[in-house]
């Protein structure tokens, strides 16, 4: 019984955090205040009641629509909080079954939400904001030197150089060859993000699983897109995200099954 209250209330607490995160998908990239003015609605900019803003709940009463204008409100909104819920239920998993401490809980809440915000920002923009990850890096940073961490403190600095040098040579490498940009300095500056917390053994794992998804998805949405020009300008950041999320919660695990296959 302990168990399904606990993650209930880890999910309602993601929904509640996730409401924020759709602020910052929209507000960030824009330069808004992602602390007032209260939120509005896109269409007609009438001020959002604290009623029309419960997550998930105000979504289905008021149909998927403003309760002013009656304009549309998109699906996303209440995906985004349920995706941040079920993130952070998957955090507190590590520590209802003793995997981890809640220092790394916290760390896992907090990659959590600001994964989840570079995910649709770069997907809509084809930008990752310094704001996100230069103060990603130097929290990813700090917190290795907390006892409660399981990467020690030069295994992350040795993560955050290798992570920002080889995107970086990638992208050096790859606007050569292809005489444009081949890769943002915001991917560059989010894989040195990740490799100051997860390290420099995973951060290549990273580099492998998002190069993966990013052919695999990027074959697809070509092949599919009718307009096949900008569908070529397909954003890494996403796939980023996604590879550090698995290199975060089973990127030891898959490290380890890998060096034993290859040992058999």
């Amino acid at each position: 019984m302990f168990e399904i209250i606990s993650f209930v209330f880890v999910f309602l607490v993601g929904l509640i955090v996730g409401s924020f995160v759709n602020v910052c998908i929209y507000r960030i990239p824009r330069k808004i205040s992602i602390i007032k003015p209260r939120s509005r609605c896109p269409a007609c900019q009438s001020p959002i009641k604290a009623l029309d803003n419960i997550p998930l709940i105000s979504f289905v009463i008021l149909g998927g629509k403003c309760r002013n204008c009656g304009a549309k409100i998109s699906w996303r909104y209440p995906l985004v909080e349920l995706a941040n819920g079920f993130l952070y239920v998957l955090a507190f998993n590590l520590i209802l079954h003793g995997r981890d401490n809640w220092g790394i809980f916290v760390v896992a809440l907090y990659l959590s939400t600001v994964f989840l915000i570079i995910f649709f920002i770069d997907l809509d923009f084809r930008i990752i904001p310094d704001s996100l990850t230069i103060s990603g890096i130097i929290i990813g940073l700090a917190v290795s030197f907390l006892p409660c961490m399981h990467l020690r403190w030069l295994d992350s600095f040795v993560g955050f150089f290798i992570g920002g040098a080889l995107f970086l040579t990638i992208a050096e490498v790859g606007d050569r060859i292809f005489k444009k940009e081949s890769m943002g300095g915001g991917d560059i500056k989010l894989a040195a993000m990740m490799g100051a917390f997860l390290g420099w053994k995973n951060i290549l794992l990273v580099l492998v699983i998002a190069s993966f998804l990013g052919v695999v998805f990027g074959v697809v949405l070509i092949l599919s897109a009718k307009d096949k020009i900008s569908a070529r300008t397909i954003p890494f950041g996403p796939y980023l995200v996604i590879a550090g999320l698995i290199a975060f919660y089973w990127g030891e695990q898959i490290i380890r099954y890998y060096l034993e296959f290859i040992s058999r």
